[in-house]
């Protein structure tokens, strides 16, 4: 089981079953991205791999984000596909021993699902079989590709993290798109956490894993 409670306190995160896919849903600014850093930070503290896709910061930051937020984690157990589309592809190691991937831009998918593998790959020989993937976001990469083509991504994404045994959060922001692009996209994950700002607090709650939704919890 994987515990996501410290990033959420809801009974449905305590013991979240390998294999589990969850997709953050809220609205532009709502802290979606940040939830899903949190969900990676919150593994690195605890020995697990964490791999964050991003399509808006460069992968660099993205590790010194994961790092921030759990300062005594291994650098070598975090790895980074930066998605922006600038500088030549491939991957490289840090100083510290974190691993960067670069794809040609948020709608090189075939780029994206090279790092990955070699992210899952590499964490795999260093022994560590306990990963947390993240991506942030599907919104951007639903403006340079097809609602199909990103759907088609994300059940592949959930497949492997199903055979393996992983988990993974990806973000998206619910006010870019209609309702119709939000069911598509959202079939493929088994979990839901709805993100909504009420009276100027940040609240959230999680849909899909257990039988009933949680209640709203501020954030």
């Amino acid at each position: 089981m994987y515990d996501l409670s410290d990033v959420l306190n809801v009974d449905a995160l305590r013991a979240v079953q390998p294999g589990t896919s969850i997709l953050v849903s809220g609205p532009a600014m709502s802290g979606t991205a940040g939830l899903v850093r949190d969900v990676l930070a919150s593994g690195a503290r605890q020995g697990e791999g964490a791999v964050s896709v991003t399509t808006n910061d460069r992968a660099a930051t993205a590790i010194e984000d994961i790092l921030a937020r759990a300062p005594d984690a291994d650098p070598a157990a975090i790895s980074a596909i930066d998605c922006r589309g600038e500088g030549d592809t491939g991957g490289s190691e840090t100083d510290d021993g974190a691993y960067l991937y670069h794809a040609g831009d948020p709608s090189d998918l075939t780029g994206v699902g090279i790092g990955i593998t070699q992210s899952f790959e590499r964490f795999e020989d260093y022994g560590i079989d306990r990963i947390r993937l993240g991506l942030s976001s599907l919104s951007t990469m639903l403006t340079y590709t097809d609602q199909q083509t990103v759907f088609k991504f994300c059940h592949v994404l959930s497949s492997r993290v199903d055979a393996a045994g992983y988990v993974s959060a990806f973000a998206i922001d619910s006010s870019a798109h209609d309702e119709q692009a939000l069911q598509i996209v959202k079939q493929p994950f088994d979990g839901l956490i709805e993100v909504r700002e009420r009276e100027g607090t940040r609240e959230a709650r999680v849909r899909g894993i257990q039988p009933d939704p949680s209640d709203w919890v501020e954030l």
